[in-house]
């Protein structure tokens, strides 16, 4: 017969496997009384009855929360010890809120927090902070200038703790400083020439400011951005503007004028100074060369005069009768009058037609050939003179 036969029960000693011995359904509260059980086991627990309930359960349940208070307390020393400082970063730590000490970039380790806490400052990109404003010169004029300001970190627990706004201080004394020197000069001067010897002085004074603060910032650059006069008067000091311009552009054609013409005068100068020189060496070397000259002369006239001096005439006569033609005549000669060319500046010339006397026209060829011999002899004669 089948175990599930109607009609059969468990009086025959037949089971139904589903219900093991029972017919009714498990207890919910009995399972989850079992489970509650089980795990007062894992902590330490003791799953046994009521009457050990008070002794072995508080133990048990104290130890298992002490093993996850370790645990907790790991992870946290795991968490909060080590520190990577980066190459561009240092940092700060500190020891119950007190500064202990700077550490450098690579890995660093501190006690636990919140016995240690380390911060972490980047000291080597450039900050910039920007702003504007109308500030009054000197001379009463009102401006509106803009400017920016690029900054580094040079002193990480400085810029941490000495101060409680770094930025905002370091804005307020940038507009400070920039108002007090922009107050101590005139509106031209900003508009036209001023605007870089403004931005260093106020770089330097905005740095001996901060540096009073100990900010723990150094100042890279000050920028002056737009400086623009009143709306009321912004026509006129365009035109000033331009008409600087053009002043500049006429010194720097002047300048180049005389860049090209001064050279050339210095040169023509030097040249004139030059051939100057040279005249002078020349006449004094002639002057020099004549009086020695005239001293040998005088030695010889003293030692010899009559010969000194008939030298000198023929010298002279020489000199004179080179630079002239010349003629010799025998006017003595009663046949044929004979020329003798001699040296001269115009032997090159034509020569002249031979002379003839007017009352030896008719004479004879035979008496024409006596003369001219005689008259050859007497110049012969005359030149041997």
């Amino acid at each position: 017969m089948p175990w599930n036969e109607p009609g059969k029960g468990s009086g025959n000693g037949q089971k139904d496997p589903w219900n093991k011995g029972s017919s009714q359904p498990p207890d919910l509260d009995e399972v989850f009384a079992k489970l509650q059980r089980k795990l007062k086991g894992v902590f330490g627990g003791n799953s046994g009855g009521s009457g050990n309930r008070g002794g072995g359960s508080g133990g048990g349940g104290f130890a298992g929360f002490g093993i996850i208070a370790v645990i907790a307390v790991l992870l946290w020393i795991l968490v909060t010890t080590p520190h990577v400082v980066d190459q561009a970063e240092r940092g700060v730590v500190t020891r119950f809120g007190e500064f202990v000490r700077v550490t450098e970039p690579g890995l660093k380790f501190t006690w636990p927090a919140p016995i240690e806490r380390m911060y972490k400052v980047n000291v080597s990109s450039v900050r910039s902070v920007s702003n504007d404003g109308t500030m009054l010169t000197s001379d009463e004029n009102i401006i509106a200038v803009a400017y920016s300001v690029q900054y580094q970190v040079v002193d990480p627990m400085a810029y941490l703790f000495q101060v409680r706004n770094p930025e905002e201080v370091l804005s307020l004394s940038a507009e400070s400083a920039l108002r007090e020197v922009v107050g101590a000069n005139k509106l031209n001067f900003i508009l036209e020439t001023g605007r870089g010897a403004i931005g260093s002085e106020t770089r330097q004074l905005l740095q001996s400011m901060l540096d009073r603060y100990a900010t723990g910032i150094s100042i890279s650059n000050f920028n002056l951005g737009d400086v623009t006069p009143p709306a009321q008067v912004k026509a006129a000091f365009d035109d000033v503007i331009k008409a600087d311009k053009d002043r500049q552009s006429f010194i720097n054609e002047a300048q180049a004028y005389a860049n090209e013409v001064v050279p050339e005068a210095r040169g023509q100068a030097a040249r004139i100074l030059e051939e100057a020189q040279g005249y002078k060496a020349t006449v004094t070397a002639e002057a020099t060369g004549s009086a020695e000259r005239f001293m040998l002369q005088l030695g010889a006239y003293r030692q010899a005069p009559e010969v000194t001096r008939d030298r000198l005439y023929l010298d002279s006569i020489e000199g004179v009768l080179a630079t002239n033609r010349k003629l010799l005549l025998d006017v003595n000669s009663d046949g044929n009058i004979f020329y003798l060319p001699l040296s001269g500046a115009d032997n090159t010339a034509a020569p002249l037609p031979p002379l003839r006397s007017a009352a030896n026209t008719g004479t004879s060829a035979s008496s024409g050939g006596s003369n001219n011999a005689a008259d050859a002899a007497r110049l012969r004669g005359r030149e041997g003179r």
